[in-house]
């Protein structure tokens, strides 16, 4: 048997090692930012609530799709790259939701209290008027916190920018 073959070789285990851990940690990192939902904080009437932001197509087409529970002040930011009258539907919701959209200067324009999630996925909310943003908050949040058309929500432009 030849012992030149099967001599260990510290330089190769170290590049086998090394390289290992390269992708080990390649892969780490590329799961974390696939799964990074941008998060933000927002004042709207007596409440403070804590948004997920859906800053792109894909995010806000799943919305809080086949979310089954939300915290009492937890919900959904929806940011839209023109002012237009944003549909929302219910397609896979599990909760019942109010719904709230904001123009560009954030004004709340048109509510929407307890959409349903039963309600038909053709059904389809809209505003009266064009819209920047909208809100999803659970049922009996606009209600429960004095939200109405007119007051002006305030949340940091910064973390809701779109990622086009």
């Amino acid at each position: 048997m030849n012992n030149r073959l099967f001599r260990w070789r510290p330089l190769t285990t170290g590049l086998l090692i090394g390289g290992a851990l390269l992708i080990i940690v390649a892969s780490a990192f590329s799961y974390a930012v696939s799964s990074f939902v941008p998060r933000t904080e927002a004042r709207i009437g007596s409440g403070v609530f804590h948004l997920q932001v859906a800053n792109n197509e894909q995010a806000r087409v799943q919305g809080l799709s086949g979310v089954e529970k939300l915290g009492k002040t937890e919900g959904l930011l929806m940011v839209f790259d023109t002012n237009d009258k944003h549909g929302i539907w219910m397609k896979d919701m599990n909760l019942p939701l109010d719904i709230i959209w904001l123009d560009a200067g954030k004004s709340i324009i048109h509510v929407v209290n307890n959409a349903q999630p039963e309600d038909p996925a053709k059904t389809i909310y809209n505003p009266k008027k064009p819209a920047r943003y909208v809100i999803e908050l659970p049922s009996g949040a606009v209600r429960q916190y004095g939200i109405k058309v007119g007051q002006t929500a305030a949340f940091d432009e910064s973390k809701v920018s779109l990622w086009l």
